[in-house]
């Protein structure tokens, strides 16, 4: 009998970061990593069930930024040469390790690796991952939601309503334009939930969305199922809260299985490790070390230093031993659920999609498992996506969810604090600035319609919480402090110009060549 539904959801997203001005970016790295470790794996996780016909789906947000780099030509190609840059890392390490009979094999394993990834993007997607992604979602495997235009942290933008139906609404709009169909669910970016959200999601036809634990704990009225059923909103949009035990199994420092003694040593990169001689042509522009995919080792004890040679097999078994592990323990816990409130549980289990291979290496491999597990006719929970869920579970009555995010404090601390709230009164006067403008209208002239349509894109920009959360955590501070001023000070200038009537026509061209994300925006979703 089956006691619950497992809703496994993977929230997929990169800040834009399109850097042609360099011919090798750091930050271009990131997303380049990302698809080597997490999208392309995944997607061949996905492929292989879809094509053995195997029960149980999962469910993507893709946010609208990562799909713009997907679908960028320029992207495209740098990292076709990036892999191709890789192999032949591989191919000198291969040679290196010859007389090392613990790490030749290892060298082995990367060099047809990425031989691998690179003839699945070349070859079988054409470059293209978003038609892969629609494959599988057309297949059965995948559920495809969206995510806000450029994950803007929505509780704090001042305007409310206008900036939030101009985030949600391009998003809505790029998800239609690449994958030829409306989004029924989003992802907040950080889960990010203030009052009045969901009357914009509705306006858009979206069905469902997730909040963190508290949002739903602390609603009002309390819902006496807590999180394990959808929450229905008083606008009637669903809300669905993420399952603690779940997200506890695998995000924890202490028990998370990704911790294991035998997965792979993420921070042992040969890209630090071997003399920079040996790896400066492979490195970017400014020669900063970074990572560059080829890890030897094993976290073997995470209380020392030493470590042991990595040894993919043995991993291999753990994630599969992890999987059923985690199965069993997701079916005690909604069978003890079911007892409690009478009816069959939900158990949401997001994560970061990054999380799936690029920091657990093995995370992919693992999840195949996971919907192995829960496919077995003996099983008791059900691998689904939300909207399987909310028309199998009875719905909760209509009620007011708490503000809320999955941020450290529960809250808005993590976007908020000394290290970043200046940012705030230039974007919310950017954000007022742009409705009084879009209000206005083009006046049917295409040029201002234009100018418009780029100043609504570098706000969009300007509105990524990604740079906040960057200067929260001291990382790449001066890029960020640049992305954010870059952005408005663009936003500025355009908008000097339209209140002007002194439109550059060369510069408005510039910009749209430098930032050509969103080709569809509607300036109107700003008014």
């Amino acid at each position: 009998m089956t006691q619950g539904y497992l809703c496994v959801l993977l929230h997929a997203h990169l800040p834009y970061v399109r850097h042609p001005e360099y011919e090798d970016s750091l930050e271009e790295r990131w997303l380049f990593e990302a698809l080597t470790e997490t999208y392309l794996p995944l997607l061949a996780m996905l492929e292989e069930r879809a094509q053995r016909g195997a029960p149980g789906r999962i469910t993507v947000s893709l946010s609208p930024t990562l799909l713009a780099m997907f679908e960028d030509p320029l992207l495209r190609k740098r990292y076709a040469f990036h892999m191709g840059r890789l192999i032949e890392l591989a191919e000198r390490e291969v040679a290196r390790t010859r007389h090392e009979p613990r790490f030749q094999p290892l060298a082995i394993h990367y060099r047809e690796r990425f031989r691998a990834r690179l003839h699945q993007f070349e070859e079988r997607y054409r470059r293209d991952l978003t038609s892969a992604f629609r494959a599988v979602s057309d297949a059965g495997s995948v559920r495809l939601i969206t995510c806000g235009a450029t994950h803007g942290f929505l509780p704090l933008m001042s305007l409310g309503a206008p900036s939030w139906r101009a985030q949600i609404g391009a998003a809505v709009g790029e998800f239609e334009r690449q994958l030829g169909r409306r989004p029924e669910g989003i992802w907040l970016p950080e889960c990010g939930y203030a009052p009045g959200v969901e009357s914009v999601l509705a306006e858009f036809g979206i069905r469902f969305f997730v909040v963190d634990t508290h949002g739903i704990l602390h609603a009002c009225p309390r819902p006496l199922p807590g999180t394990y059923a959808p929450f229905r909103t008083e606008s009637g949009v669903f809300a669905l809260g993420r399952d603690a035990d779940s997200s506890r199994q695998v995000w924890s420092a202490t028990e998370g299985y990704p911790g294991d003694a035998f997965y792979r040593e993420y921070y042992r990169d040969q890209g630090f490790d071997l003399p920079i001689e040996e790896v400066s042509g492979f490195l970017p522009s400014g020669g900063t070390r970074t990572h560059l995919g080829l890890k030897y080792y094993r976290i073997t004890d995470r209380r020392s230093t030493h470590r042991e040679p990595y040894e993919p097999e043995i991993a291999r078994d753990r994630a599969r031993e992890h999987a059923a592990h985690f199965v069993r323990g997701r079916a005690s816990q909604a069978r003890e659920a079911s007892e409690r409130i009478g009816q069959p549980s939900l158990l949401l289990a997001p994560y970061d999609a990054e999380l799936m291979g690029h920091w657990w290496y093995e995370g992919p491999e693992w999840l195949g498992y996971v919907l192995d597990e829960a496919a077995e006719p003996t099983s008791e929970i059900l691998a689904v996506d939300p909207l399987e869920a909310i028309g199998a579970l009875p719905q909760t009555t209509a009620g007011r969810l708490h503000p809320s995010s999955w941020g450290e404090g529960g809250y808005s601390a993590v976007w908020l604090d000394p290290s970043n709230d200046w940012i705030y009164r230039h974007l919310n006067h950017a954000a007022e600035t742009m409705q009084a403008l879009a209000s206005a209208g083009d006046r049917g002239d295409s040029l201002v319609r234009r100018a418009l349509r780029q100043a609504g894109r570098e706000l969009l920009l300007a509105q990524a919480s990604d740079w906040a959360f960057i200067m929260r955590t001291g990382t790449l501070v001066p890029y960020a402090v640049r992305r954010t001023e870059l952005h408005l000070s663009r936003f500025g200038r355009l908008a000097d110009a339209l209140k002007t009537n002194r439109i550059n026509p060369v510069e408005v061209a510039e910009l749209e060549e430098l930032d050509p994300i969103f080709p569809s925006l509607d300036p109107g979703l700003f008014a």
